[in-house]
């Protein structure tokens, strides 16, 4: 069984025992999490679609890490002026271990 789950802006599809990468959500590891927004849920009694969302179901996870993604690098210039500007940034992100999926 598994499902699709909205979580910000982005879309995950979520098995039991899976680990999903996340954005950053405002738990403490070890804290179980509930997501809501189910958009779609498959098991072997069939696949139910939501509109926009399945109604009732529910994904719950246990937060395992918050994590920082990998650096990316930011670079302005302008040619021929001197200018040149660099900056990094890390996305910071939460690690879920699925628990289970309510349908």
């Amino acid at each position: 069984m598994y499902a699709v789950v909205k979580s910000g802006s982005r879309q995950y599809r979520a098995g039991v025992g899976d680990t999903i990468l996340v954005d950053k959500l405002p738990a403490e590891v070890g804290e179980q999490v509930e997501l809501s927004e189910v958009l779609m849920v498959a098991g072997d009694d069939g696949v139910q679609v939501g509109r926009p969302v399945v109604e009732g179901a529910k994904v719950r996870a246990t937060v395992v890490a918050q994590e920082k993604g990998p650096k990316v690098f930011v670079f302005k210039y302008r040619p021929k002026e001197r200018y040149r500007r660099r900056a990094g940034h890390r996305q910071r992100y939460t690690r879920l271990l699925v628990d289970e999926i309510v349908a």
